[in-house]
């Protein structure tokens, strides 16, 4: 079994085959079906969500063509027989619903293979994304205790479907980046350790590929430590609520809970989680940017200040003119078929590690 690879390509050729049957979890805030699907059953336990930003769709539709792929698998494959899969394509249907408009709004473009592919239109990104405030966010939002009744229903739904496998081995959340130079990995800090060869193996296909990592260190800012190239610790629950409250701000502390890394974790056993941020958008390296356009910074703050000015661009000189202008800044769409490759590349090295612990 330590022999064992997601075969990528075979998972991204699905297509748009119809989904297995699935569980009902629980309704959303807005009476919306949360779908889960178990799946093979093995005993290296994985959980895998997606969507906890509705901004952030790509993770949702690459889970959904893994879960496609995984149903058609015969009982004795490797993939069912020896892995037991709990997967919730998408933890947050309410949030789909207000994004549904630009999130199918697609551009042409092609993959690093040079094969037509498809990517978001950066207009109506600007104009229509619509992300929860923290006091909706479903990442941070777990039960802190099983008698939570104040934690979100999607949350307490998914909580409780995926403390039936527990302990879980490997847990991922896949999440997504508004406009950034290129993709970024959050791990577990624990398994900084561990994750070396997993690391050198990610970096490189990146860089095969033609994109280059997004690299930053946010000094442990809401948990994000920088751990080498591309990759930093996950965040935590505990260092958002330090963050507010150091800027004085412990109203919006008091609403974090429990991220699903955590949750996953407090279940026992020694769990690797991850996070993989692809963006929608990638900006050039080193912009030469006239000096009406805020710098491409990083975090919260910078993505806020690159999308107000966006949207100001576009009122102010039209949806043609404002495409025109970004399109000459390098700001360009990422590939779906890549974002999903570098999803399905993560899992599949995490797991390497995992079966080999």
């Amino acid at each position: 079994m330590n022999q064992f690879r997601l075969p990528i390509e075979s998972i991204l050729s699905t297509g748009r085959r119809a989904l297995p049957a699935a569980e009902i979890l629980g309704r959303s805030r807005e009476g919306r079906e949360i779908f889960g699907y178990r799946l093979g059953n093995g005993p290296s336990h994985l959980s895998l969500i997606g969507g906890c930003h509705a901004d952030e769709p790509v993770g949702p539709e690459m889970l959904e063509k893994l879960v496609v792929w995984l149903a058609a698998q015969k009982p004795d494959s490797p993939a069912l027989a020896e892995l037991s899969w709990l997967v919730v394509p998408h933890v947050n249907p309410d949030g789909r619903a207000r994004n549904a408009v630009w999130s199918k709004t697609l551009v042409p473009t092609v993959d690093h293979q040079g094969v037509p592919d498809w990517g978001y239109e950066v207009v109506a990104y600007s104009r229509e994304a619509i992300r929860e405030l923290p006091s909706a966010d479903i990442e941070f939002g777990f039960p802190r205790s099983r008698d939570d009744s104040e934690a979100r229903p999607e949350n307490r739904a998914v909580a409780e479907f995926l403390e039936q496998a527990a302990p879980i081995h490997l847990h991922g959340s896949f999440h997504g980046m508004g406009f950034a130079t290129g993709p970024w990995f959050l791990i577990e800090p624990s398994w900084i350790d561990r994750t070396a060869t997993l690391r050198d193996a990610l970096r490189h296909r990146v860089r095969a590929m033609g994109y280059r990592l997004f690299d930053v260190d946010r000094q442990g800012e809401k948990g994000f430590r920088r751990i080498d190239e591309g990759f930093s610790t996950r965040p935590d629950s505990k260092a958002m609520q330090s963050y507010f409250e150091e800027t004085d701000d412990p109203k919006t502390a008091s609403l974090f809970r429990p991220s699903s890394m955590e949750y996953v974790r407090s279940l026992g056993g020694d769990p690797l989680t991850l996070v993989s941020e692809m963006p929608l958008f990638l900006l050039p390296d080193e912009p030469e940017t006239p000096v009406d356009v805020p710098p491409f910074g990083t975090g919260t703050e910078g993505r806020k200040a690159l999308h107000s000015w966006l949207q100001q661009l576009i009122a102010s000189h039209g949806t043609d003119a404002a495409r025109i202008q970004i399109e000459s800044l390098g700001i360009r769409p990422m590939p779906l078929r890549d974002q999903m490759r570098l999803q399905l590349e993560f899992l599949d090295e995490a797991l390497k590690v995992v079966l080999r612990s």
